[in-house]
């Protein structure tokens, strides 16, 4: 006997990570419609064979009754207006339909959009992601998922095949975001030392890329550290995370450490890094721009 047809599964926003996800859907030959603003998103999904819409409204009309919605957008604001703007979602949306809410914002913004949607009978998944394109296109990312039981039952199987990283934390929204903002929070911490001990390395005299070499095998080694630094070395700052991306989710995690009566000796000095490249012209590049960033700084402190 074959195997049922497998659901449509609408993505809106197909960038870096929302398009690597396209493309492993259609590796699997799940049909795919895709809405995204940008001309270049929609060529590269049509040449994957997904079907390309207007509107977020019109992805989700493209759903057949058991589809999913991925909304993979870059804050809380593109989030709501994707749902529930003028073109939104949600209007669209019936029982048995599925939201899974992947970009890094609030926690109380997924509540709140959650919330919203559970109105209609709409389920809701918080599942952010980390590990970059490469290893979403590969279905090896980490999904960090929250959502009531039947929601996460019901969905499993198209989970288990965009990643193979599932981690379920809790049956409550919400809680995915605060496991992305402690991680990303500890990433941003680690790319700006990265950052600024390759510039003191320079500084003393010593060649960047041999000193990392050293770090990589030695205690100072961090996954985003040796990614982006070596980067930074090659000067390739070709955006693959811009620096504006880091520079929203460090301040979403030290806000939600100020909500929670919580201040710790380093996020805060990390976010305002970051805040400080996005000033300094940098936030259109990609967050290996911190070397060059504290280069400059680092001189400029003599």
């Amino acid at each position: 006997m074959n195997p049922p047809p497998a659901s449509v599964v609408a993505v809106v926003g197909a960038g870096n990570m929302g398009g690597a996800m396209v493309a492993r859907l259609r590796a699997l030959g799940h049909p795919v419609a895709v809405c995204d603003i940008d001309p270049v998103r929609q060529r590269e999904a049509a040449r994957l064979g997904a079907r390309v819409v207007d509107t977020p409204a019109a992805a989700a009309q493209a759903l057949d009754r058991t589809g999913l919605l991925i909304v993979c957008v870059v804050d809380a604001i593109q989030s709501e207006d994707v749902l529930f703007g003028t073109d939104g979602a949600a209007a669209r949306l019936s029982a048995g339909q599925d939201v899974m809410l992947c970009p890094t914002i609030a926690p109380e913004d997924v509540e709140r959009l959650t919330a919203r949607l559970a109105e209609t009978g709409i389920g809701c998944i918080d599942a952010p992601m980390s590990g970059g394109p490469a290893r979403a296109r590969e279905g090896s990312m980490s999904l960090m998922l929250a959502a009531p039981a039947p929601v996460l039952d019901r969905r499993r199987a198209l989970l288990s095949q965009l990643s193979s990283r599932l981690f379920e934390l809790s049956g409550h929204p919400g809680d995915g975001a605060r496991t992305k903002l402690v991680n990303n929070l500890l990433a941003g911490i680690n790319l700006v030392g990265a950052a600024e001990v390759l510039a003191l390395a320079e500084r003393l005299g010593l060649d960047a890329g041999r000193t990392l070499d050293v770090i990589e095998q030695s205690s100072g080694q961090s996954w985003i550290g040796s990614d982006r630094m070596r980067r930074a070395i090659a000067g390739d700052l070709q955006p693959r995370a811009h620096v504006t991306l880091l520079e929203k989710d460090t301040r979403l995690a030290v806000e939600a450490a100020a909500r929670a009566g919580f201040q710790g000796p380093l996020g805060g000095h990390a976010a305002r890094v970051f805040a400080q490249a996005h000033a300094a012209g940098m936030a259109d590049l990609d967050d290996a721009a911190l070397l060059q960033l504290l280069r400059q700084t680092g001189a400029d402190a003599r």
